[in-house]
Parts: structure tokens; C-alpha cells; sequence
């Protein structure tokens, strides 16, 4: 099993509906969602991996837990107590490396501070990534920092090079671009704009190599 701290739109969020039934799949529930449809492109084979993972933006990256399930749970909620809950910015739909996504329209530091926060805080539940997993993330292709942030923390996207996006589609040509970008803001409206905070720690897990991630708890800050 492997675990994940992710943000997640609430549940009364509309962005919770209309992201999930882009994608096909509900996290919360596990149900398949019928999705709309693109001209000349299936937006299955679009959302596939998307799908899979779920709509989130990744927090700490998966792992697999070295201790147990309890003892994560347990130093997550305390995290969780310990920290305010803050606005997030609007989102908005855009390219991010050759992937749809939605982006902050601006940074927040409170933002990067807890997502910080949980890489580090939550650490020792972390198996180390194995060489094979290294080799597969091309180190010789990334920065000094992102190799030790790699071998360090088991992924290279965090702390400075970390940003937050919730991915919508698999990397698109130009062509399936210029379909697919106004298919999915026309679809989200203005649910990604809207006027929201974070006010949850969401706890998912993957039961094995190649499950979907399900959400498994929301903990409230309570800070």
C-alpha cells in the first residue's frame, strides 16, 4: 500500500463534481462518473492516468509507509491541529508542461509553508525509494537540488521547485490542445475561481501498484 497527503476540493466544493466527472472517477467514493465528450478525441484515454491518481494537487508524493498505518495517521492529525486554515488563491486552467492543469493565479506562502510542512513533518513514515525508482526519475536530467531532494526526500518537486496543480489530462500536442483546453474550462466554468480556503489535511491511499488512489480521511486544521 502506498499513501499520500494531497489537497482536495471539499466535498460541497462544485469544483468536487465537475473535476471528478471530467476525470471519470470519484476519490471519495470510488464510483465511476460518466464523463463529457471531446470532438475527435477520447476523453478517457485523454484523463487515463489523471483518472488513476485522482482529482488532487500532490502535497507529500506517494510512499510506501515504514511504519504503519496508525502511526501516519496519528502524525498527520497532529500536523493537522497544529496548523490555520488559509485562503487558497483562484485557479485557473492552464498549460503545465505540455499538461492541462489548474494553477494558482498567484502564489501563496501559506500554501508552500504546509505543504513544506508535511513533506518534512511527515518523513519518517516514508519507505526510501529504491534504485530502480531513482533511475526511473532521470536524475541525470534534473538540477543539483532536485538529485538531493530526490535521494533526500524521495522525490525531486518539493520544497522550492514544488508547485501546486491539479493535473486534468496527459500531455497534449498542439492539435489535441486547441481542443481539449477550452473543452475543460468551459466544462469547470467558474468553479475553479470561486472563493475557497483549505481548511483539511486529505489522507489518500493506492492498495497496490496500479489501484487508484481513494481518499481516505479528510482531518480538519484545527490550528
Amino acid at each position: 500500500m502506498r499513501a499520500a497527503i494531497y489537497w482536495a476540493p471539499r466535498i460541497d466544493d462544485p469544483l468536487h463534481r465537475l473535476g471528478s466527472q471530467w476525470l471519470g472517477r470519484d476519490t471519495e467514493t470510488g464510483a465511476t462518473l460518466a464523463q463529457p465528450t471531446l470532438p475527435g478525441l477520447d476523453i478517457a484515454e485523454i484523463t487515463r492516468d489523471a483518472r488513476g491518481y485522482g482529482l488532487h494537487a500532490t502535497v507529500k508524493p506517494p510512499f510506501r509507509i515504514a511504519t504503519s498505518w496508525a502511526a501516519l495517521r496519528e502524525d498527520a492529525m497532529a500536523l493537522a491541529l497544529r496548523t490555520r486554515p488559509f485562503a487558497l488563491p483562484p485557479l485557473q486552467v492552464a498549460e503545465h508542461h505540455g499538461f492541462l492543469a489548474l494553477l494558482e493565479t498567484e502564489r501563496s506562502p501559506e500554501l508552500q509553508a504546509f505543504a513544506d510542512a508535511c513533506v518534512a513533518g511527515l518523513d519518517a513514515h516514508r519507505v526510501p525509494p529504491t534504485e530502480t525508482e531513482i533511475a526511473r526519475r532521470r536524475p541525470e536530467r534534473l538540477t543539483e537540488r532536485q538529485r538531493e531532494n530526490l535521494h533526500r526526500w524521495g522525490y525531486h518537486y518539493v520544497f522550492e521547485d514544488w508547485w501546486f496543480h491539479v493535473t486534468l489530462s496527459r500531455r497534449l500536442n498542439d492539435a489535441e490542445m486547441e481542443v481539449v483546453r477550452p473543452a475543460v474550462t468551459a466544462f469547470l466554468g467558474e468553479a475553479p475561481s470561486l472563493p475557497r480556503r483549505v481548511t483539511e489535511l486529505c489522507l489518500f491511499t493506492q492498495a497496490g501498484p496500479g489501484a487508484p488512489f481513494l481518499l481516505a480521511e479528510r482531518l480538519p486544521l484545527l490550528g
